[in-house]
């Protein structure tokens, strides 16, 4: 017969993956990053006499370092890829200011190993803010209060071959939050 407190852990262990199932499951049912679909042939809701846009670096609200230059970094690459602006640093020369700001970000445990109780995978969720402004009229085109993304990664529990995947993670995921941004700005969504 198996002591009290062996009994404890194994119902701390199963509730503990019960709750991760559950996370996964609600994840998987409220999308962060929409559908992806979208309207061919749509042109740009944008102002058409715009050539210029400026990304200053986003602001920083956490204590991650350096999310807000993967951020920035992220959607000029796309503003430069999908779109025909051109990317400027100076704000006053461009025709329009995509203000973003990087508000939290949190890493949460997901799935844990059955034997040891030890985490397996993480999910780390970013929310952000971001802020289109017209130079010439000083009016919003765009604006969302909160984007949120999220990124799971897994964990290595062998000391000698641990690689952090954090930092890929959060990679893949400013890459993500780029193109919706892009997409959103755009197209006016």
């Amino acid at each position: 017969m198996p002591s009290p407190r062996a009994e404890y852990r194994s119902r701390r262990r199963r509730l503990a993956a019960k709750a991760a199932t559950f996370i996964l499951a609600l994840c998987a049912l409220i999308p962060s990053a929409g559908c992806g679909y979208h309207v061919a042939g749509r042109t740009s809701a944008l102002p058409p006499d715009w050539e210029t846009i400026a990304v200053p670096a986003f602001k920083n609200d956490t204590t991650r370092y350096r999310i807000e230059q993967r951020m920035t970094e992220a959607v000029i690459r796309e503003f430069l890829q999908r779109t025909k602006y051109h990317v400027v640093q100076d704000p006053q020369s461009a025709d329009a200011v995509l203000h973003g700001e990087v508000l939290t970000i949190e890493t949460t445990p997901v799935l844990f190993n059955a034997t040891t109780g030890e985490v397996t995978t993480m999910l780390v969720t970013v929310h952000t803010k971001v802020l289109l402004v017209d130079n010439k009229t000083l009016k919003a085109v765009y604006h969302m209060d909160d984007m949120v993304f999220r990124q799971e990664y897994q964990i290595s529990t062998d000391v000698q071959s641990f690689f952090e995947e954090q930092d890929p993670a959060l990679e893949r995921m400013s890459r993500a939050f780029a193109a919706k941004l892009v997409s959103n700005v755009v197209e006016n969504f």
